[in-house]
């Protein structure tokens, strides 16, 4: 179970990175770059942006309580050490 739980932080994670790259900072950024000119031609220059910017929020909500509750599972410090001698 921990095992499953790292991997899809770590998941997220890689998700979240991709995410905070892709957001279009004030002088340009991936976004425009990379495709900008179609996603704004189908959602729109405002909500391509909020869809993005959801996107992160979300990811980062996630990887906060996947946090949370990986340390649960995890329990005691006995615990903990026999995760890591595995």
């Amino acid at each position: 179970m921990i095992t499953a739980l790292t991997v899809l932080i770590a998941l997220i994670a890689v998700l979240l990175m991709g995410a905070v790259l892709i957001q279009n900072p004030k002088g340009g950024g991936v976004d425009s770059t990379f495709g900008g000119s179609q996603a704004n031609q189908m959602f729109g220059a405002a909500k391509s942006t909020d869809f993005i910017e959801k996107i992160t929020w979300y990811l980062a909500i996630a990887i906060f309580v996947l946090c949370i509750a990986t340390t649960f599972f995890l329990g005691d410090s006995v615990a903990a050490e026999q995760l890591l001698s595995e």
